[in-house]
């Protein structure tokens, strides 16, 4: 008896951030309507389109002078983050009901496997995708598009496929008219880059690209090329993982774009005083400390350079990444040469359980590392007790740089078209 094919929903939210502000002010469905970065702070790009927007060419990422030169009449909304992450956990509670292995994407999408959980809700596939995608539509008031198949990649380019509040099936039956007809550019980890390879052998489609000699591809595109190969012909068994299990972060950054260029070294250490907090805070946050630091910094014409230098020792202090960062900067960048934007990244993590710090000779500067570390998870309890700005350094008071902003778009990439 052959082996029963796995059922997977992959449930995209259609333009969610427009979505969400449309269930809240029901009379933005009536306009063409986006969210959007703050211009004033420089961060004025598309994060999310309703449909009346995206029919006059409005796109994800774009800036809001290049929407507005396209739709002179575009309203804009300003991104509410925690709004949406709030939305994000209703939504996903809702999926939860229907199985235990609910793997998110993204703020806007989610893997459900329904292999083992479908019989409880009577077998019908499509039936009980139609039934979660009315749930989010009448308990949530946002859509959402489902696609169904038997692997992760599948399941995703069909939500991809459908139509907004609707559902896509592709089955064994049908995968080679429905997916091989699609640009390659659709299939999962096709960049820019790997297009352009893939197009300099003639492989425009995904058809093409699982016709092709597989040796080849591993030839012309290393590992890469076998992985594409299996997506496209359907041969993807990754698992859907169970709901909060995941793999630990790999790296934890921080970036601004900032009100106004960065110029002096005074400007430079402030910028990295509440940027090394933030990621600090998140590295303890996560239990993980970090063997090295990232510094990305762009420039007014939009160029960028990344620098990063190994840690002595396994560290989560604020001030470690300070000290390392600053040094980076000096070493790597002209001083009073402008600054647009400035990020700082943790690397090499490990369990802080795991990190034993390198001993010192200096039982002075042992016990100065110990008193940082207390004092920095006291600042973190004050501030998870009465809030972020409850507790800050006298350097970031009344800046004007626009690092006290709530929010910041720019740490958030722009959620996919659906």
């Amino acid at each position: 008896m052959p082996k029963q094919d796995r059922i997977i929903f992959h449930c995209d939210n259609n333009g969610f951030y427009a979505s969400v502000e449309e269930s809240l002010y029901p009379e933005l469905k009536k306009v063409p309507m986006a969210v959007c970065g703050d211009p004033e702070s420089r961060r004025g790009i598309i994060l999310a389109k309703n449909e009346l927007a995206k029919a006059k060419c409005v796109k994800t990422a774009e800036t809001i002078w290049q929407a507005q030169q396209k739709c002179p009449g575009l309203v804009l909304r300003p991104a509410r983050h925690a709004l949406y992450s709030e939305y994000c956990e209703r939504i996903n509670a809702i999926y939860q009901q229907y199985s235990p292995q609910v793997e998110r994407g993204g703020i806007d999408e989610s893997f459900i496997e329904m292999t083992g959980c479908l019989h409880l809700f009577g077998g019908d596939a499509l039936k009980v995708a139609n039934e979660i995608r009315e749930r989010i539509h009448r308990e949530i008031k946002v859509t959402i598009s489902v696609g169904i198949s038997w692997n992760k990649i599948f399941a995703k380019l069909a939500s991809d496929t459908a139509p907004s509040n609707a559902v896509l099936h592709i089955t064994r039956e049908n995968y080679k008219q429905v997916v091989w007809a699609l640009p390659v550019s659709a299939l999962l980890m096709v960049g820019k880059s790997t297009r352009e390879k893939l197009q300099a052998f003639n492989i425009e489609t995904i058809g093409c690209l699982a016709n092709a000699d597989v040796n080849m591809l591993k030839h012309k595109l290393d590992s890469m090329g076998e992985i594409l190969w299996r997506y496209a012909n359907g041969l993807d068994d990754e698992l859907v993982r169970y709901t909060g299990d995941c793999d630990p972060p790999k790296s934890i950054g921080n970036g601004r774009t900032f009100k106004r260029d960065l110029v002096s070294q005074e400007d430079i250490r402030t910028a990295l005083t509440a940027l090394c907090d933030m990621v600090s805070a998140r590295m303890r946050r996560a239990n993980m400390k970090c063997g090295s630091v990232q510094v990305t910094i762009k420039d007014t014409r939009l160029k960028s350079i990344t620098r990063q230098r190994g840690i002595a020792s396994p560290t989560w202090l604020a001030a470690d990444l300070f000290k390392e960062s600053l040094m980076l900067i000096h070493a790597s960048w002209p001083e009073g040469k402008p600054i647009r934007m400035l990020t700082v990244t943790a690397q090499k993590l490990t369990p802080a359980d795991q990190s034993s710090r390198q001993l010192t000779l200096f039982e002075q500067e042992q016990q100065s590392n110990e008193r940082l570390e207390r004092l920095e998870a006291a600042v973190d309890n004050i501030r998870q007790r009465y809030g972020t700005k409850s507790i800050s350094h006298a350097n970031l008071v009344k800046n004007d740089l626009g690092l006290d902003d709530g929010d910041n778009p720019e740490q958030k990439e722009p959620e996919t078209d659906g």
